[in-house]
């Protein structure tokens, strides 16, 4: 765009940037430059082209551009042509160059007006919503924020539902998601850097992270892995995630994403960094760990002790739903001495006349089960949880009387995808590690599931976040850095953040009195 900006300009003789700059500059022309804009913005009708002039001194002329239905027309009306054709006052000889200096401070009506010469970032700022204002005489534009977005009202995250805890979530404009955080953040620390990635969307991306907690070397990373993106799009904010992620080929997400503004906040407060992308209700935290996953919002909301007994049935439904399977299959096909007999002549009973091995009927129905659970997310609403029960049923029930399956793995295809909702947040790498450890089941029984986790493990151990390693604090002995991990502790013994993500300002809160003495 800008080489063809370039072009333009140089056809028409515009002069280029002082100082040895590749800077393009305005022309002091209204007419020269609406007939440029006009020719560099060609089939677009909605962008809009209004000229005027004072009443009283047909000398002083304007040009207003802006974007039709992307910005408030009254706004524009009242605010900006109305004052500049009514105001007077006598023009001066050499009043040019303090022009816009005289119209930002006495005649424009607006909280945010600024002063641009680059053509480039005048043209990103009208498509963006504002509106630029022409002066004849001055070889300058001022953009004037006259945008208005329709956007979707603050609503509770449907992805993220609390009984307990804050029903606001984030929407797709960043500044009322930036405002979310903000009003929970009330300090002078909170810092905010705003970029633009993307080489025709321009998404701007918000850094937000807490100076004097974050740590220095996490943010200066994030920053210069943002400032290497070349992408011509950013639409969501996944694309910074696969762009900037470190395990690029790992299933293991290492960066986190919410909808929720009280989880940033809590994130932040731990000294971590969140990215608030324009267009998109989910914000990036980082680093991330792998405990991220299991802990909810709503764990800090309620008694510690309830809290832990919901964490543990999440590290519960983990299990089950990646080896359930695997060890199914590898108990009936290898290890039958283990299983107890009466249990063993049930299962022996079911699977006779069945024509297929364990391993083929557990991969056939979980794989059901995840083609319904796919179906019932992307079909509306009342139609999808319909398919999603009665398809259950009706395929569960035809497959045992059709002698496809057998019973038991229609139980246990049932328990792990139920399993798979403890944790929604890790759901794509269950899948994966599901299918892997059953493969390796089937082929080399409990030995082929213990390879298997093993071979995980070491992969979750070797994976770091923005320098952090992913696994910790489970890795740790430390009493204070694992009181936040399979339990809860009470608000009142933690009183210090993780230690490799918040060292930099350790003390979470100080100890009391009462607490003194406890532990005295």
């Amino acid at each position: 765009m800008l080489k063809f900006i370039k072009t333009l300009f140089s056809n028409k003789k515009h002069q280029a940037g002082s100082q040895g700059k590749d800077t393009l500059r305005l022309s002091k022309s209204v007419t020269k430059n609406l007939q440029f804009f006009r020719e560099l913005l060609t089939d677009d009708d909605l962008i809009i082209y209004r000229e005027f002039e004072h009443q009283g001194n047909s000398a002083l002329k304007y040009a207003v551009i802006f974007v039709n239905g992307m910005v408030n027309d009254e706004t524009i009306n009242e605010n900006i042509i109305a004052p500049l054709i009514e105001f007077s006052f006598e023009v001066e000889t050499g009043l040019k160059e303090s022009l816009l200096d005289f119209l930002i401070k006495k005649i424009l009506i607006s909280a945010k007006v600024r002063r641009e010469k680059v053509v480039e970032e005048l043209i990103n700022a009208v498509l963006y919503g504002n509106t630029m204002l022409l002066v004849e005489g001055v070889a300058e534009a001022l953009l004037i924020d006259t945008s208005e977005f329709k956007h979707r009202p603050i609503t509770e995250p449907r992805s993220e539902s609390v009984v307990r805890g804050s029903r606001e979530g984030f929407t797709e404009s960043i500044l009322i998601n930036i405002s979310l955080i903000r009003r929970r953040l009330t300090c002078m620390d909170l810092k905010l850097k705003m970029m633009k990635i993307g080489e025709r969307t321009h998404t701007q991306v918000c850094l937000c992270y807490l100076e004097g907690v974050a740590h220095p070397k996490i943010v200066a990373e994030v920053l210069q892995r943002l400032q290497k993106i070349k992408i011509d799009a950013i639409l969501e904010s996944n694309y910074i995630v696969e762009l900037i992620k470190d395990a690029p080929l790992s299933p293991f997400a290492t960066i986190y994403s919410t909808e929720r503004p009280d989880i940033v906040v809590a994130n932040l407060l731990e000294g971590r960094v969140a990215l608030i992308i324009d267009g998109t209700p989910f914000a990036l935290t980082m680093p991330c760990l792998f405990i991220e996953f299991f802990q909810a919002n709503e764990d800090y909301y309620t008694n510690f002790l309830y809290a832990s007994f919901n964490r543990l049935l999440r590290f519960g439904g983990f299990f089950l739903a990646t080896s359930l399977p695997a060890i199914y299959v590898a108990l009936t096909t290898y290890h039958q001495e283990m299983i107890p007999t009466a249990l063993l002549l049930n299962i022996s009973a079911a699977r006779e006349g069945m024509p297929f091995p364990t391993v083929i009927e557990a991969l056939f129905m979980t794989l059901i089960f995840d083609f319904l659970k796919e179906s019932g997310v992307r079909l509306p609403s009342p139609i999808g949880s319909t398919i999603g029960f009665v398809g259950a049923i009706i395929v569960g029930q035809s497959s045992v009387t059709a002698k496809m399956v057998s019973a038991p793995i229609v139980i246990i295809a049932a328990i792990t995808g139920i399993s798979n909702f403890l944790t929604p947040k890790i759901l794509g790498p269950i899948i994966f590690m599901r299918l892997f450890l059953l493969i390796l089941s089937s082929i080399l029984g409990l030995y082929g599931y213990i390879f298997g986790v093993v071979a995980i493990t070491i992969h979750l151990m070797s994976i770091r976040s923005f320098g952090v390693p992913y696994m910790s604090p489970l890795t740790s002995f430390k009493i204070q850095e694992i009181k936040d991990t399979a339990f809860r502790a009470p608000w009142w013994l933690m009183n210090y953040r993780p230690k490799l993500i918040g060292d930099r300002n350790p003390v979470r809160q100080k100890k009391s009195e009462q607490q003194s003495e406890g532990s005295e």
